[in-house]
């Protein structure tokens, strides 16, 4: 009589095993793939300047240019999330990286502003393309007592990626123009794909998902600790399967009403941090702070973002990821109406718990929504949440002048501004209830 063959949950051995050096490898290369990821989407802003002298133009045509960046990212999440569900999280990586790469190059050598603006669009195709892959791979190597601690460490990367803009801006623009800092933000990303192509791993949990040969599966899994296995070993993952693509999986049983409510805090989270990150400095120098002040008080609300982001992924390993995230939002908007109504380092405390918590909290945010899905839809989850925030970024972006314009007291303006933290808060509260009563988080990741 044959013995039954040996069968390994992947999921179970993961949370098993210490966190190894491959898989420290695989957190380290995501994070350099969502640092050029970070240096390109934000370069543009810090060439604007530039651009404005030697083109001659004007704020709208800039505004369109920004918009055609942000505009592309949210088509690239639509598109290639699908695909990476389809072909796997390496390819599609390798690819979007590439993508971006080309796609600076070429915008550094563009005739015009209307060239340059169909390039940011192209380009961030592939910037759109690539966060939520390398946030779905980092997570698909985490054990769960790690997992949403590792992957906001590794999301840091796209921070340090934005604020490196900065700085090879200040560098080579003086002497080598801006085209030189479009050129760098080809570079660096196609330097990175044959370092990716040799060392990035395939998601073992993708594989297993698509029946890869189990030699192929055991192979990658004895690079993270000795694993016993023969040629009659089946892999498998303890999760929900649904039918049908990876769109329509967003919206099975179980999980269609949870999606809906990622959707909205998605698209109140980035509405709120973009509009942030591109009015705060302007919102208080036009309350009557110098525009040195306004820009340090700019800067403690990125440290505070980062500073978040590693907080909240830890107590979302800890306690549950809704409950954090949840308090962290409802937090962050009484913090937005404490900004309205405080002054001199007071206002200082409260940017920064701003960015703490709201920021922070949309960081933690893509952890989850990494959580939430099964490993067939992992990437369409992430990336269409991303997708439909990109429209509460534009939106973001667009209310910070009609709020500027419409001459509001400071105060009221901030008290508007913490309705859609509240309403995040509401809704990744009621995703934790939902997920509970019917049981389905337990069986994802």
């Amino acid at each position: 009589m044959n013995s039954p063959s040996p069968v390994i949950d992947v999921r179970g051995w993961l949370d098993a095993q210490p966190f190894s050096s491959f898989q420290w490898r695989v957190v380290l290369l995501c994070f350099c793939i969502v640092a050029v990821d970070g240096f390109d989407t934000a370069c543009v802003g810090f060439i604007a300047p530039a651009l404005m002298r030697e083109w001659h133009i004007g704020a709208s045509v800039l505004g369109t240019l920004f918009g055609a960046g942000l505009g592309g990212l949210m088509v690239g999440a639509l598109l290639f999330g699908p695909l990476a569900d389809r072909i796997g999280r390496k390819k599609t990586l390798v690819a979007t990286v590439a993508f971006f790469g080309v796609a600076s190059l070429a915008a550094a050598w563009s005739p015009g502003v209307g060239a340059l603006i169909a390039l940011r669009f192209i380009t961030g195709l592939g910037l759109g393309g690539a966060m939520p892959n390398a946030i779905a791979l980092t997570s698909e190597y985490c054990p769960e007592r790690r997992k949403s601690f590792l992957t906001t460490v590794m999301f840091c990367g796209f921070t340090l990626g934005s604020g490196l803009g900065g700085v090879v801006a200040a560098q080579l623009m003086p002497d080598h123009g801006w085209r030189s800092v479009l050129l760098f933000g080809g570079v660096l990303p196609l330097v990175l794909v044959p370092i990716m192509v040799i060392l990035l791993p395939e998601s073992v949990r993708f594989m297993v998902a698509k029946d890869y040969p189990s030699s192929k599966i055991g192979a990658l899994l004895k690079r993270i600790a000795p694993l016993p296995v023969d040629g009659n070993t089946r892999f498998i993952l303890q999760e929900i399967k649904a039918e049908g693509s990876p769109l329509r999986q967003l919206f099975a049983p179980g999980f269609r009403t949870g999606t809906l409510l990622l959707w909205s805090v998605f698209f109140m989270s980035l509405l709120i941090v973009y509009l942030l990150t591109n009015w705060l400095p302007t919102l208080i120098h036009h309350a009557g702070l110098s525009l040195a002040v306004a820009s340090r008080i700019g800067v403690v609300y990125q440290i505070g973002g980062t500073v978040g982001a590693l907080v909240i992924g830890r107590l979302m390993d800890r306690f549950a990821p809704t409950a954090v995230l949840g308090f962290a939002y409802a937090t962050g908007a009484l913090f937005l109406a404490l900004t309205g109504i405080a002054q001199g380092a007071l206002l200082a405390v409260a940017v920064a718990g701003v960015g703490f918590c709201i920021s922070g909290s949309q960081i933690g945010a893509n952890a989850f929504a990494a959580r939430y899905y099964p490993t067939a839809s992992r990437v369409t989850g992430i990336s269409w949440a991303l997708g439909i925030g990109r429209l509460g970024s534009v939106c973001g972006a667009l209310f910070g002048g009609v709020l500027l314009g419409a001459d509001i007291g400071f105060s009221v303006l901030f008290l508007i501004v913490a309705v859609p933290a509240a309403i995040a808060s509401a809704a990744i509260y009621a995703c934790g209830v939902h997920t509970a009563r019917h049981r389905t988080l337990s069986a994802v990741a």
